[in-house]
């Protein structure tokens, strides 16, 4: 007879060294670790952004333009394509994020009883500390004494190419469209005489925060009718906040880029004709900073290192980027997630303070400019004028909200005293390295006041305020991140006990 074969068993191959998984019971065994891959937190990313761009500027600086003397050598032009590639996305991603936010802010009004009083609370410590400040840039300047301690002469001065109006602040409100963007073409003449147009689209952030205030207005005195787009504008504002913070991700590289570029073009040599002027800019904006919001945070029983840990990632990005603008979706996320400022309001009080709330551009800055002007031309000041100086920077920061840029605030200032606008020239040089500490302290005032308004009306999460710190930002991203981590690690231990049972009955 034939032998019949036997049968052939598979068997599974016997695993070598610690057991596969928790499921496989050995005694004295111990469970495997996943090890995970841990990053340095962002706080420390941004640091480490802002070193490696200070080193790559001074190399920069250092190997020069090209060989024609004019045109930037190409590690400035890579750092300079870094930042404004970054400035560009968070500017990009600013009027969804203003008009879903302000539209949500106000459909949630319905459940806050005192909204009205927020507003007004907020425009009035606006105020506040706006005097406070501008009373630091009045008393620098007159001890400073920075037109009288200057190598520039009036022959040097030219006249600026834009200026601000009180009618700006007219302008600035009425939507041009209903979404608050603009188109503005420029032609050129080239070497060869050949012309060449550029357009470009921009957009009025004052006009976008009108048209969402309406709109949102206007779904809560419709009803029920509106729910459909209510839900959907919450839906649209989920998405754009995710969008945005895969954007804020890479901010670490943008710091490394805006810092080198600066360092790389501007250098420090423009600082010695101007080194009193600056200094008492700098001054300035330190005291407000870490003097005067410290001692209102404690008038009103918040901790001081709480708000510096909580406020600190948008204070940081906008020192380098140089964008009040631009730094909104940080300032208004660390309101919000660090400091425990009830998304309702936050969403109302941050893009309002980033067009109008300007300590650093728009009270000591133009308050010492305005000294430094009179004193190089040689124009007496009397008290009047300094009342006149107090009340601009006051009030006059919303005139120039439809526009950018402190040398427009300043030009309202100048213009209001009667002063000459050629000044404005001789303060261009300087202009982009003092415009770093000015948009710092601008946004760190952005925070500050809705917190204090918040706490004053009962409605800070004090919990959180305490536990403030910069890697609660991308809380809702590390969860969803542990949850995909968890997930895969629970496929794994599953495929590890099949194996284990496979191998248990062969």
């Amino acid at each position: 007879m034939p032998r019949r074969p036997h049968p052939v068993r598979l068997r599974a191959p016997q695993a070598k060294g610690p057991p596969l998984s928790s499921a496989t019971k050995v005694p004295g065994a111990q469970p495997r670790e996943r090890k995970k891959l841990r990053f340095p937190s962002f706080s420390v990313q941004i640091l480490l952004g802002l070193a490696f761009g200070v080193l790559l500027g001074w190399l920069a600086l250092a190997l020069g333009p090209q060989a024609d003397g004019e045109t930037p050598n190409g590690l400035t032009t890579t750092l300079d394509t870094i930042g404004s590639s970054f400035v560009t996305l968070l500017k990009a991603i600013v009027p969804p994020l203003i008009f879903t936010a302000i539209v949500a802010s106000i459909a949630n009004l319905r459940t806050v009883t005192n909204a009205a009083r927020l507003a007004g609370q907020t425009l009035l410590w606006f105020a506040i500390t706006s005097a406070i400040a501008v009373a630091i840039g009045i008393g620098l300047g007159l001890v400073f004494q920075p037109g009288h301690n200057t190598t520039l002469t009036t022959a040097e001065a030219a006249e600026p190419s834009s200026t601000g109006t009180w009618l700006d602040f007219l302008n600035g409100l009425i939507p041009t469209n209903v979404l608050g963007l603009g188109a503005k073409t420029s032609v050129e003449a080239g070497a060869d005489g050949a012309l060449s147009a550029e357009t470009g689209i921009s957009f009025n952030v004052l006009q976008i925060l009108v048209v969402a205030l309406v709109i949102g207005i206007a779904a809560l005195k419709s009803g029920a009718k509106a729910d459909p787009f209510l839900a959907f504008n919450k839906s649209a504002l989920a998405i754009v906040q995710k969008v945005l913070w895969w954007i804020i991700r890479l901010a670490p590289l943008g710091t490394m880029g805006l810092i080198g570029n600066a360092v790389a073009t501007y250098g420090w040599e423009s600082l010695r004709s101007l080194a009193s002027f600056s200094v008492a800019i700098y001054v300035g904006l330190a005291l407000v900073l870490f003097v005067v919001y410290p001692v209102l945070l404690k008038a009103n029983g918040l901790g001081v290192i709480a708000w510096f840990k909580g406020a600190w990632p948008a204070i940081q990005l906008a020192f380098v980027s140089r964008s009040s603008v631009g730094t909104m979706p940080v300032t208004q996320r660390v309101t919000e997630r660090n400091l425990g400022v009830p998304s309702e309001y936050a969403s109302f009080a941050v893009p309002l303070g980033s067009t109008t709330k300007m300590d650093g551009c728009a009270s000591i800055y133009p308050a010492i400019s305005a000294i430094f002007v009179a004193q190089i031309f040689g124009i007496d000041l009397s008290l009047t004028d300094y009342l006149l100086i107090a009340f601009v920077s006051v009030v006059g920061s919303a005139a120039t909200a439809g526009l950018t840029g402190a040398m427009v605030m300043l030009t309202l200032t100048l213009s209001t005293l009667g002063l000459p606008l050629a000044g404005v020239g001789l303060l261009l040089a300087v202009d982009p390295i003092l415009d770093m500490g000015r948009t710092a302290v601008n946004v760190a005032g952005q925070t500050l006041v809705p917190t204090i308004v918040a706490k004053r009306e009962g409605i800070l999460d004090l919990e959180q305020y305490r536990a403030a710190s910069s890697e609660h930002l991308f809380d809702e991203d590390d969860a969803a991140q542990g949850d995909v981590q968890g997930a895969a690690q629970d496929g794994a231990a599953q495929d590890d006990r099949e194996l284990a049972e496979a191998g248990s009955r062969a």
